[in-house]
C-alpha cells in the first residue's frame, strides 16, 4: 500500500508531496518530493494518527442521560450512582455493538488507537461468566470489527472505597481477588484481536485497590503499559489522604516505581511540587478535558506540567462526546480561562496546536504501548488524513493547519485513517458504518425495551 500526501508532518517538519509505503502495518518508506502514482491513495495533509488513551467504551450509551439536576447539587458522585444503575442492564452483547460504535466514532474523529480502561467484567450481582474474559473478548471483537489498535487494560477493582470496604451494587460487576485478575489478564494475551494488539494493566485507583494488592499485581506483570485513576476528584484526595497518610500522587511516587510504563489518568488535583515530580518521572498524564469539564472534575496543572517538560495524551473516558480536535480545544482553553492568559501549554514559543497535537500523539503512543507516535520509518502505520480545502483552514499555512484543527475546524475534517495500515476510514466514513450503526441502535433498543 502507498499513500501520496500533498503535505505531510515528519517530527516537527512539514513536507511536500510525500509518499509513504506500508506493509506488515509498519511504515516501510518515505520519500519526499515524489510525484503521484497510479495506485497511490492520493490525500491532501497527512498526520500521525493519536491514540486514545482513556475508555469506558459502555458509557456511550448514557451519554446525554445524565444531564438533569435533582434535588441538591450533581456531582461525579452522583453520576456515577447512576451509571451503575445502567450497568445492571448490560449484556455481553450489548457490551458488544457499544464498543463497536465507540471506536467507528473515534476513528471517523481521528484517532487509530484505543486504550480501553475494561472494569466490567461480571454479570449483574456478580455473578462469573464461563469464561472470566467474556466481556473483554467481546471488546476484542469490537476491535477486530472496527480495526481499531487496541490496548486493553483489564482493571483490577477490588474494593468500595480506600477504607477497604465490601462491593456493593453495580460494583458487584468488577470485583476481583488479584489471583482472578492475573488469570483474566492472562486470558486476555492468548487470543488479542490484531498483531498489534498489546494487553497492560489498570488497578482502578488508590480507593479501588489496596497497597498490598498494588504490589503483588506490579510484581506478576513486569512489563507492559500501566493505567491507574489518580487525583480526579478532591473528595478522592481527601479520602486516600485521610486513610494513607498522602495525597494520593504523592503517596504513589513514594512506594511505586513510577516510570515511562505509567500513565496516571486525570492527575487533576496536584501541588506544584507533585506536578514536577510526575513529569520527572517519565510517566505520561491520561487527560480526559471534555469528560473532565462534563463531570465538573476540575482544571488540569498544565502550565507548571509542560514548563518541566511532563509527558500527556488525550482520551474520551465517558465517551459523552468523542471529538479530537475539541478534546485538545478544552484542554487548552481550560488553561487560560484559570490563568487569564493565552498559549499556555507551549513550552517556548512557536504553534499551540502544534504543540498539543504532536504532544498528544507522542504520549499516547508511549502510554498506549504503540510504535507510533510520529511518521517514521518502522513506525505503525496510525497515520490519518485531513481536508485542507474546508474553508475553517483552506487559508491557512502549513505551520497554522494545527492550530486551525485545534482552534477553528469543526469536526468531520478527516478523510481517511489508517489503523497499523488497516484503511478503515474513506472518504470520511469507516467501511464497516453500514453495519455497525444498525447494530448498535437494535442494542439500544433492547436495553431500552423495559424501561
Amino acid at each position: 500500500m502507498t499513500i501520496h500526501a500533498n503535505t505531510a508532518l515528519l517530527g516537527s517538519d512539514w513536507i511536500s508531496n510525500l509518499r509513504v509505503e506500508i506493509a506488515h502495518g509498519q511504515i516501510q518508506s518515505l520519500e519526499s518530493q515524489a510525484t503521484a502514482r497510479s495506485g497511490d491513495t492520493q490525500v491532501d495533509v497527512l498526520l500521525p494518527a493519536l491514540g486514545n488513551l482513556h475508555s469506558h467504551a459502555f458509557q456511550r450509551a448514557m451519554a446525554g442521560m445524565t444531564e438533569v439536576r435533582v434535588a441538591g447539587r450533581e456531582s461525579f458522585w452522583t453520576w456515577r450512582t447512576l451509571m451503575y444503575r445502567f450497568l445492571d442492564r448490560l449484556t455481553p452483547d450489548h457490551v458488544e455493538a457499544i464498543a463497536a460504535l465507540v471506536y467507528l466514532e473515534m476513528q471517523e474523529a481521528g484517532y487509530a488507537s484505543v486504550g480501553e480502561f475494561h472494569y466490567i467484567h461480571h454479570q449483574p450481582g456478580g455473578g462469573r461468566y464461563d469464561h472470566v474474559s467474556e466481556l473483554s473478548q467481546r471488546i476484542f471483537a469490537a476491535a477486530t470489527q472496527t480495526g481499531i489498535g487496541l490496548t486493553h487494560l483489564p482493571v483490577l477493582y477490588t474494593y468500595g472505597g480506600v477504607e477497604q470496604q465490601p462491593l456493593a451494587g453495580g460494583q458487584l460487576r468488577f470485583g476481583n481477588s488479584v489471583d482472578q485478575f492475573l488469570n483474566l489478564v492472562e486470558e486476555c494475551r492468548l487470543a488479542p484481536p490484531h498483531a498489534d494488539s498489546v494487553i497492560g494493566i489498570a488497578p482502578h485507583s488508590l480507593r479501588a485497590t489496596s497497597p498490598s494488592d498494588l504490589r503483588k499485581v506490579l510484581n506478576a506483570t513486569p512489563g507492559g503499559p500501566v493505567h491507574i485513576h489518580i487525583a480526579e476528584q478532591l473528595k478522592e484526595v481527601a479520602d486516600v489522604e485521610a486513610a494513607l497518610g498522602q495525597r494520593p500522587v504523592e503517596w504513589l511516587l513514594d512506594h511505586v516505581d513510577v516510570d515511562d510504563r505509567w500513565c496516571l489518568i486525570h492527575a487533576t488535583h496536584m501541588t506544584d511540587a507533585e506536578t514536577r515530580a510526575v513529569a520527572r518521572s517519565g510517566a505520561v498524564a491520561g487527560l480526559c478535558p471534555i469528560t473532565e469539564a462534563n463531570l465538573g472534575d476540575g482544571i488540569f496543572n498544565g502550565a507548571v506540567y509542560v514548563e518541566e517538560g511532563g509527558r500527556f495524551g488525550v482520551g474520551s473516558d465517558s465517551n459523552v462526546r468523542i471529538s479530537l480536535p475539541e478534546e485538545l480545544r478544552t484542554l487548552e482553553y481550560s488553561q487560560r480561562l484559570r490563568d487569564h492568559a493565552r498559549t499556555v501549554l507551549v513550552k517556548d514559543e512557536g504553534s499551540v496546536g502544534q504543540a498539543l497535537y504532536t504532544g498528544a500523539a507522542q504520549g499516547g503512543a508511549q502510554a498506549l504501548g504503540r510504535n507510533t507516535g510520529e511518521i517514521a520509518v518502522g513506525k505503525l502505520a496510525d497515520l490519518v488524513a485531513i481536508d485542507r480545502s474546508h474553508p475553517t483552514i483552506c487559508a491557512l499555512t502549513d505551520e497554522q493547519v494545527l492550530d486551525g484543527l485545534c482552534f477553528a475546524a469543526p469536526d468531520g475534517l478527516v478523510t481517511d485513517l489508517w489503523s497499523a495500515g488497516r484503511h478503515m476510514v474513506q472518504q470520511g466514513r469507516h467501511i464497516e458504518r453500514d453495519r455497525i450503526i444498525p447494530a448498535y441502535r437494535s442494542a439500544i433498543a433492547d436495553l431500552l425495551a423495559d424501561v
